[in-house]
């Protein structure tokens, strides 16, 4: 395993970390299993959040008996003092540890960020926490360039998490930036919410570039973490063949595909947004259309209930025109349907 170091924070990392969202759908014995897999194989960075409902929990008790082995990350959407108090200690209570390497704010706004570093705001939490020793460093969590250009600029900011993959490549030159101000730039969405399906040419691509210093896949079974390893450690050049797999890739997505984070939801009408573009990925990229019918027809709530509200677009980092996708998707599920009659 390649070991670096985290910017300024000089924590000494693996090259690959652990992506905590996934492992909100495991048993508490199989992220046990997949914790002892990671710390037996080299990796000893994991991230989670707040937010990944059950995900600092299975972690938590993951790591007993072992927690020195890893850099322990999370993150917070609270943005007040007070929350992020309260936040902290909640997640140092679910890791069951006394301390938590890194903070993180989690995904703001530049009309958070006022918020954030204003007085009574989040940041005097996170400072007050550092000095007491309850957490090591602060870092903040990114998917719009606006933020992440302003992160550059604050020097409580020691890390930052940004989407990066291969069709998501506009955070580059700021990326330069952080190698220049020492940042550790930690890289999220490797596989692009999942619309990217060989992880091994992803992750290859991610790691060719010096600026990233850590990627953090989400990983929820042993098969996943054993080829996500062994393709970071392969530390292989790029060939003219990999060159035209990206390619192939970038042609394939564009720009306008969902990435799961599911910062649009809930749905008004309880549309499982992310599920329906999932499903419709089966159909229209992969040729999976029996498969990808058959997972669309267990949904409780079908695109076509959409009330056009938008309060999914607002919320959406990506700002993607998700109810025109909806119809589409729901266009793309018929004509298949009606196909097959």
């Amino acid at each position: 395993m390649n070991y670096v170091t985290l910017g300024k924070t000089g924590l000494k990392v693996s090259k690959i970390g652990l992506g905590g969202i996934p492992i909100q759908k495991s048993s508490a014995q199989e992220v046990k299993e997949l914790v002892k897999t990671l710390s037996e194989k080299g990796v000893n960075y994991i991230d989670s959040a707040r937010g990944y409902t059950v995900s600092e929990q299975l972690l938590g008790e993951a790591l007993e008996g072992i927690r020195d082995k890893f850099v322990l990350a999370t993150k917070s959407m609270s943005r007040t003092k007070e929350a992020m108090a309260k936040d902290i200690e909640i997640s140092l209570e679910n890791f069951r540890t006394d301390y938590i390497d890194l903070y993180q704010v989690h995904n703001p706004s530049m009309e958070d960020m006022d918020k954030v570093e204003g007085e009574g705001g989040a940041l005097e939490a996170l400072l007050e926490a550092k000095a007491a020793g309850r957490i090591g460093h602060i870092g903040l969590t990114a998917h719009s360039l606006q933020v992440f250009e302003h992160a550059l600029t604050l020097d409580w900011v020691e890390t930052i998490m940004f989407p990066y993959n291969i069709v998501e490549s506009q955070g580059e030159e700021l990326m330069k930036a952080c190698s220049e101000r020492n940042v550790g730039f930690i890289a999220m969405k490797p596989l692009a919410g999942g619309a990217i399906e060989d992880a091994s040419l992803a992750l290859r691509y991610i790691c060719s570039n010096p600026d990233v210093t850590i990627v953090i896949p989400g990983m929820y079974s042993l098969k996943e973490a054993e080829e996500n390893i062994s393709a970071v450690e392969k530390d292989e050049p790029l060939n003219e063949k990999d060159a035209e797999k990206i390619a192939a890739v970038r042609e394939q997505l564009g720009e306008n595909f969902c990435r799961r984070c599911n910062y649009c939801q809930p749905c008004t009408v309880g549309i499982n947004i992310s599920g329906v573009f999932l499903f419709a990925g089966y159909l229209q990229r992969y040729g999976l259309g029996e498969w990808g019918s058959s997972r669309y027809q267990t949904l409780k709530v079908r695109p076509e209930e959409c009330v056009e509200c938008g309060e999914c677009e607002s919320r959406c980092p990506y700002h993607l025109p998700i109810r025109e996708m909806l119809k589409k998707c729901a266009k793309d599920f018929r004509d298949f349907e009606a196909s097959r009659k």
